[in-house]
Formats: C-alpha cells, sequence, structure tokens
C-alpha cells in the first residue's frame, strides 16, 4: 500500500496533466467543449421533472417549493454520476489502456488515478451548474452543503474499489464488461433517485438498507434539499463498506498486475 502512495506521489504531475487532458481531448473538436459533461446529466433532470413533476411533487414529504421534486433529482444524480462515471471507466480501464501498458513504463495505479482526478472535476462544475440552477429556483444553501466533501471522498473510494475489482475481473472474463453496464442500469432504478422512497411499499423498504448508493444518495439529498445533516449511522456504514472494498480492491490489483499483463 505505501508503495502505491509513493508511486501515486511521485507521478502526480503525470496524473494531474493526464487528468486535464482527457478532459480536454474528449471536447476537443466540440463546439460547447465541456458544456457537454453538464448537458446530458441536466436534460436527464429536465426530462424527469417534466414527466414526474407533477405527479410526484406531492409524494415528497417536507418539501413545499412546487421545484422540489426537480431539486431532488438533481442531488440524487449528482451522487449516481460520480458513482456511474468512476465505475465505468474503471470497467474497461486496463483493457482499453493496454497498449500504453506495454509501451511505457509507469505505475498502473496511476491510470485509475487519472479516472478518479478528472470524474471529480466533472462532478465539481456539475454541481456548480446544478448549484446555479437551485438559486434561480429560489433554494437556499447554509454550511450544512460542506458534508458533501466527506460524502464526496467516501463516494468516489466506494465507486474506485467497485470499479477496479471489475475492471480486473474483466481483463480475464471479458463478460464482465457486457453485464456491468446492464446490472448498473438497474441498481439505477432500484435506488430512489427518480422516485421518493416513501412510495415503496413498507414491506420491501427494509431491502433499500442493503443498497450502499441509497445511503449515499439520501445523504445528498438530505444535505442538498432539506439542508440538514444525513444520518451518522448510515455515514459509518457507507464509510466503513467505502473503505473495505478500496483496500480489497487495491490488494486484488496489486497481485493480479503481472497476470493481466500476460493476458492483456
Amino acid at each position: 500500500m505505501s508503495g502505491m502512495l509513493t508511486s501515486l506521489w511521485l507521478y502526480r504531475h503525470f496524473i494531474l496533466s493526464s487528468s486535464r487532458n482527457e478532459l480536454v481531448t474528449r471536447f476537443a473538436r466540440s463546439k460547447l467543449g465541456g458544456g457537454w459533461m453538464l448537458i446530458n446529466p441536466l436534460a436527464q433532470v429536465a426530462i424527469y421533472a417534466l414527466i414526474l413533476s407533477n405527479v410526484l411533487s406531492a409524494k415528497l414529504p417536507g418539501i413545499e417549493s412546487k421545484y422540489g421534486y426537480a431539486i431532488y433529482l438533481m442531488a440524487g444524480l449528482l451522487a449516481w454520476t460520480l458513482f456511474s462515471d468512476i465505475t465505468n471507466r474503471c470497467l474497461n480501464l486496463f483493457v482499453e489502456q493496454s497498449h500504453l501498458m506495454k509501451k511505457v513504463n509507469f505505475p498502473y495505479i496511476a491510470l485509475p488515478a487519472i479516472v478518479v482526478g478528472s470524474n471529480l472535476i466533472n462532478n465539481f462544475l456539475l454541481f456548480i451548474s446544478m448549484a446555479g440552477i437551485f438559486l434561480l429556483l429560489g433554494h437556499h444553501f447554509s454550511l450544512v452543503m460542506l458534508w458533501l466533501i466527506p460524502l464526496t471522498l467516501l463516494l468516489t473510494a466506494f465507486a474506485l474499489g467497485l470499479g477496479l475489482v471489475l475492471g480486473v475481473i474483466n481483463v480475464f472474463v471479458r463478460d464482465v464488461g457486457q453485464a456491468v453496464p446492464i446490472i448498473l442500469q438497474m441498481w439505477f432504478w432500484f435506488t430512489p433517485i427518480v422516485y421518493p422512497v416513501n412510495i415503496i411499499p413498507e414491506v420491501y423498504r427494509n431491502g433499500l438498507n442493503f443498497n450502499p448508493m441509497y445511503h449515499f444518495a439520501m445523504a445528498y439529498q438530505e444535505v442538498i434539499v432539506y439542508g440538514r445533516s444525513p444520518d451518522f449511522q448510515a455515514i459509518l456504514f457507507i464509510g466503513a463498506l467505502a473503505v473495505l472494498l478500496l483496500f480489497v480492491s487495491l490488494f486484488l490489483f496489486r497481485r493480479s498486475s503481472e497476470e493481466m499483463m500476460d493476458v492483456l
């Protein structure tokens, strides 16, 4: 573990410049540039809000604003977008970058670090744009918003841990790369983001406790929508899970690095 941290520090300039270049290259010939990073999730919010806001606005407890559903939806999507982007990028990372891993001598742990860097920048820009929309809709913020910093770090650790595990397995079993996007799509709909948790029948609601993204989405919604601190027990649960998963993934990555190069 200490060796990985040392490598990340020694190659920090490479990681930072690569994270920036990845964002620049992705929209190099686009007239809107990085604006496309924001258009997609905001378009999703607009579509869901137009279709479902009248149906669900009355079922959001504690929200009186007519824009309450849109704000609730954006808060959940902010968490889900960071999670799904990091997980999906790590899923095919080693397969896509195999040519670079074979030709250039650098610590392979830098690749997921670059993914994390670029997606954190993307998520921050998305948050800024959403915050501007919140203010236009008359939704105000408080110091409780500072909870988003540890929540983002924990969510990043969870997504990176899961993404690395899946990325390593995908090198050896390519079916994983085909199955995971389908599973993530189902996972999204089993997480109360588009709909509030109170519309789920009580008999099934306890099952949500086994969904880590439910706790992350709920924590983001508590902070952004209601201006309340997230549930401390939920934070302990998802925090412990994120750290454990990250350590497991780094151990698996370290043990499998040489075998991955043979397969790739």
